[in-house]
């Protein structure tokens, strides 16, 4: 049996609790009741949401051995106040626990708490630079989904939480459980700890479902050479009125826009796959893994070859 605790605050992201279905679907899938869970605060009793509405939670004093320690963001980080009941708490469990959790902002608590130093972590992308401001012997990876460094995890925000919670499944259960976990949850992908916090498609944003459908054949057709006359095509527009209404809609032009959707398709593959290099540049529409590597380098500053390394350590 493994025991987790959920550790709230006043004014606690309501999303965090969403990722203890992850832990209950685990025990169904392996058919057993694997993991236990229980919701705590420095001083029990109710402690309300970021909605407003209030949960139950036992007193930290009161909690039994635990394996994991998973401590619940807030939507504005820059008004946590330390609480030295929770810091003491956790400098006490990080010396007995198997791992101690940030979960979005989460990760602020855990740096009051001095469990964060010289260690790499991340967090909401909107936040990671003040997390490094306020904590600098913190190593903060501003682009990661979640990062495990040794007992200490932690997540970006939101929906990332779901993503590490199935990692913690993975370490636990195996990579089979987790996967079962993830379909029945009906997540389309399992997100690496090494991918991104930014979607291309979401960036773009276009306002027209014309523009919308001419990305979305793009995306599904990345080993084509999609040529505006053909992408125009698509949205029924001619060529010309098709780059003016996407530069408009996109910011982008249409060349630049293809580009960085073959990035991050390349990139996902990288993370995900153990496809070659010469594979990856196939599939999502560049001439060679020459080509690949160039436009790589210019766009995320690094390596292909560096990625894939980061997400398989992550």
């Amino acid at each position: 049996m493994h025991r987790i605790g959920y550790l709230v605050t006043e004014g606690f992201q309501l999303l965090t609790l969403g990722t203890q279905t992850v832990f209950e679907y685990a025990n169904r899938v392996s058919g057993a009741d694997f993991y236990t869970l229980g919701l705590f605060s420095a001083s029990g009793g109710l402690v309300s949401s970021s909605l407003g509405f209030a949960v139950a939670t036992q007193q930290l004093s009161s909690a039994v051995a635990t394996d994991s320690w998973i401590v619940a963001g807030i939507n504005n980080p820059l008004l946590t106040a330390e609480d030295p009941a929770i810091t003491t708490f956790l400098r006490y469990e990080a010396s007995k626990a198997r791992r101690i959790v940030g979960l979005c902002t989460g990760g602020f608590v855990l740096a009051q708490a001095g469990l964060l130093d010289g260690r790499r972590v991340t967090t909401h992308w909107a936040y990671t630079r003040q997390l490094q401001a306020n904590y600098p012997g913190v190593q903060v990876e501003q682009d990661r989904i979640f990062v495990v460094d040794g007992p200490i995890w932690t997540s970006a925000g939101m929906t990332a939480g779901f993503d590490l919670a199935l990692g913690i499944v993975e370490q636990d259960l195996g990579a089979e459980v987790a996967r079962s976990v993830a379909h029945k949850l009906v997540m389309h992908q399992r997100r690496a700890g090494g991918q991104s916090q930014h979607s291309e498609m979401l960036e773009l944003a276009p306002k027209s479902d014309r523009i919308q459908n001419a990305l979305s054949y793009a995306r599904q057709h990345l080993h084509k050479a999609l040529s505006v006359e053909e992408l125009a095509e698509v949205a029924h527009l001619s060529p010309r009125q098709f780059s003016r209404v996407f530069s408009a809609e996109t910011g982008q032009s249409p060349a630049k826009a293809i580009e960085q959707l073959r990035l991050e398709a390349a990139r996902l593959m990288i993370e995900q796959s153990r496809h070659s290099l010469d594979v990856i540049a196939r599939e999502s529409g560049f001439r060679d893994r020459r080509h690949l590597r160039e436009v790589f380098i210019r766009g995320f500053g690094i390596p292909p070859q560096a990625v894939r390394r980061m997400a398989r350590n992550g």
